[in-house]
């Protein structure tokens, strides 16, 4: 008897670990660590926002420097900045942006984009709101704040990490929370102040065809404390 001899099926499984190693170290490669760009991100144009060490780029809607203790382990919270808004000084049009995001017990908050007026932005911007909610109307995460209720609620719970990406292409807005897109809008349906395409009522003083299509990005403070990291964004031509 040859004891040398290797059963076949365990050089099948063999070679199968070493393939599955290799592929796990290639895909590791990909990958990027918080706040940093992939190689394949740079490639597809994303630009980061946030690089987890500074609050550089980053103002209130009052125009002064966030403070920095608003840098909490590598994230931005929006919470206790002096503003109602923090947002990147840079303006944004046409774009896909993307973050992670954490929500303390019963936070409310929202991202807010295209904010023209930074003295006015509830009247000049657009809110996608994020919310320690579990229902799925036109305020709780996922939703265009008081225009669009998302189809379901996607986000874990409060103390969990989300992910969201939003995606602003003309009239056309679109929302995905944890991979799943929630919400689409045509802002040019939105035709009358004050007014939804159903008949139902909003609070805004101008219709959402009429509204700025670039503006800022920028994070609520509604008085609780949330995290947001990986914040990037990929302009769109």
């Amino acid at each position: 008897m040859n004891f040398l001899r290797v059963p076949r099926r365990l050089v099948h499984f063999t070679l199968f670990l070493a393939a599955l190693g290799a592929l796990l170290t290639a895909g590791a490669g990909c990958l990027a660590a918080d706040n940093t760009l992939s190689d394949k991100e740079k490639a597809d144009g994303w630009v980061l926002l946030f690089d987890g060490k500074t609050t550089n780029g980053w103002i209130t809607n009052g125009g002064k420097p966030v403070p920095d203790h608003r840098l909490q382990e590598g994230t931005l919270n929006p919470h206790d900045s002096g503003g109602y808004l923090i947002v990147h000084e840079q303006r944004f049009g046409n774009f896909v942006f993307a973050c992670d995001f954490k929500l303390s017990k019963g936070c409310n908050s929202g991202i807010f984009f295209r904010t023209a007026d930074l003295d006015d932005v509830v009247q000049t911007g657009i809110e996608l709101a994020i919310d320690d909610t579990t229902g799925h109307g036109k305020h709780d995460t996922g939703a265009v704040y008081d225009l669009v209720a998302p189809k379901r609620n996607a986000m874990k719970p409060a103390g969990e990490w989300n992910h969201v990406e939003l995606t602003c292409d003309g009239s056309l807005i679109t929302v995905a929370v944890n991979g799943e897109e929630v919400t689409k809008m045509d802002l040019d349906q939105w035709t009358e102040p004050g007014k939804n395409p159903d008949g139902t009522r909003n609070k805004f003083q101008t219709a959402y065809k009429d509204m700025p299509r670039e503006g800022h990005l920028g994070f609520q403070d509604h008085g609780q404390d949330c995290w947001f990291k990986n914040i990037k964004v990929k302009e769109l031509k």
